[in-house]
């Protein structure tokens, strides 16, 4: 049986449009391989929205389908990409953020994540982030 889950997540303490030696710094879900739902890093917040099925693993398990699902059966997750987007320009990926589906919580339709978006070195968020460096409610 297939489920449809939407999620939601909402990056919050973006790290501005200029961070270290990158200008017009932009961030977005990605999908597939390129990158969606764009938001400059120096907005107040960035909200993310997509949808995803979920189905039964042959063991039983979750399992996660979709345009924005990456990854091999049992270690699904996301991407959040970052990356400059010039004015008329075309947007150039220099660091990724991945974030595990199998983090989600059980949900009945929809699911809801706050993730602060700035590591410590006041860069954009990467690597692997896990809670409570996401708290999904």
């Amino acid at each position: 049986m297939t489920q449809k889950l939407t999620v939601r997540l909402v990056g919050r303490d973006l790290p501005g449009a200029e961070c270290g030696d990158y200008r017009d710094v932009h961030v977005g879900v990605q999908r597939g391989a390129e990158p969606d739902q764009l938001v400059r890093a120096d907005a107040a917040e960035a909200v993310f929205e997509f949808e995803v099925a979920v189905v039964a693993a042959p063991d039983g398990s979750r399992d996660f389908k979709g345009p924005y699902v990456q990854g091999k059966r049992g270690e699904r997750f996301f991407y959040l990409t970052w990356g400059e987007l010039p004015p008329g320009g075309e947007f150039a990926m220099f660091r990724r953020a991945k974030l595990w589906f199998g983090d989600l919580p059980e949900a009945a339709g929809a699911v809801v994540g706050e993730v602060g978006l700035t590591d410590r070195a006041g860069m954009p968020l990467c690597a692997g982030v896990r809670p409570p460096g996401v708290v999904w409610g």
